[in-house]
């Protein structure tokens, strides 16, 4: 059996480049009809995000994914000293001080503070080497724990899906017993308005006969039953194949749906405790394949 995935999943690692500079890959995937990727990495990350892209489409089927790329930068900083600038400071104090017959020396930690006499030099702060070769060696290995989490929920997924189709069989097989004492329950209802409506004229047991045959004709769900118990007996063997599943389920689930509606617009017009208990039935139904729907729509 091939794993089935869910399509929400969220996985992330850690790595660095060197000792100055480390980052942080994240990878979160939601629903989505489609693959439908999202890349957020530094604006200097343009040839990287083509490769990412390349090994995302190679390693995912469908789903919204966002990857994020973080990075922290532990620059080593150089503090310059502008020598020229000094030497050209510490010259124009002695002149002037000859100059004024000033006796003094000039003060070093003002001199300091003059703009431009100091400055700082950041070390790999621009381009970062061998970033991409670092990320690239890890996304193929963030893919499969994502996918360990996806296929985690997808079992789970599955799980329930064959819970919802257990019901709906049994749903069924309680329809099929009581389809006989519907068709009863029609016959003495046509014969009681037949009577009324001819005020106790005569009515032959052949008319009677054959407007029963059309009524039941029309309200018979014998069809509908055979269909849908079909359609679980096939949902619960692609569960059993695994693989991308979720749009085919989620079209056999319309034809699961498509037979309960039947079914109740045949019913509708019966009376009985039978027919209201195949109503009561039909709305079970429907209400199993839309939660089924809801879980489908998360599957790949």
């Amino acid at each position: 059996m091939t794993a089935i995935y869910s399509m929400t999943g969220y996985a992330s690692l850690r790595g660095s480049v060197r000792d100055s500079v480390a980052f942080t890959l994240t990878m979160k995937s939601v629903n989505h009809r489609f693959l439908d990727l999202h890349l957020r990495l530094p604006s200097s990350c343009d040839a990287l995000e083509v490769q990412l892209r390349r090994v995302l489409k190679e390693n995912l089927r469908r789903g919204h994914i966002e990857v994020t790329l973080q990075l922290e930068r532990r620059a080593v900083t150089e503090l310059q000293l502008n020598t020229g600038l000094l030497e050209a400071y510490v010259q124009a104090f002695r002149t002037a001080a000859e100059l004024h017959g000033v006796t003094s020396e000039p003060d070093l930690n003002a001199m300091l503070r003059i703009p431009g006499m100091m400055t700082t030099e950041g070390v790999g702060a621009s381009e970062i080497e061998g970033l991409d070769a670092a990320v690239l060696s890890q996304i193929v290995w963030l893919v499969g724990k994502l996918n360990e989490g996806r296929a985690q929920e997808g079992a789970s997924l599955a799980a329930e899906l064959r819970a919802s189709m257990l019901r709906l069989q049994a749903f069924s097989e309680e329809m099929a017993g009581l389809r006989n004492g519907v068709r009863e329950a029609q016959f003495e209802r046509l014969r009681s308005r037949l009577m009324e409506l001819t005020q106790g004229i005569a009515v032959t047991e052949e008319r009677l006969l054959a407007e029963a045959a059309v009524l039941a004709e029309k309200s018979d769900i014998e069809e509908e039953i055979v269909r849908l118990r079909t359609h679980v007996d096939r949902f619960v063997a692609m569960l059993d194949e695994g693989g991308e599943l979720g749009k085919r389920l989620d079209f056999l689930l319309q034809e699961l749906n498509r037979e309960a509606n039947t079914m109740l617009s045949k019913t509708s017009g019966a009376a009985g405790e039978n027919s209201l208990r195949i109503t009561e039935l039909g709305l079970e139904m429907k209400a199993e394949i839309e939660k089924a729907r809801e879980q489908v729509q998360n599957l790949e």
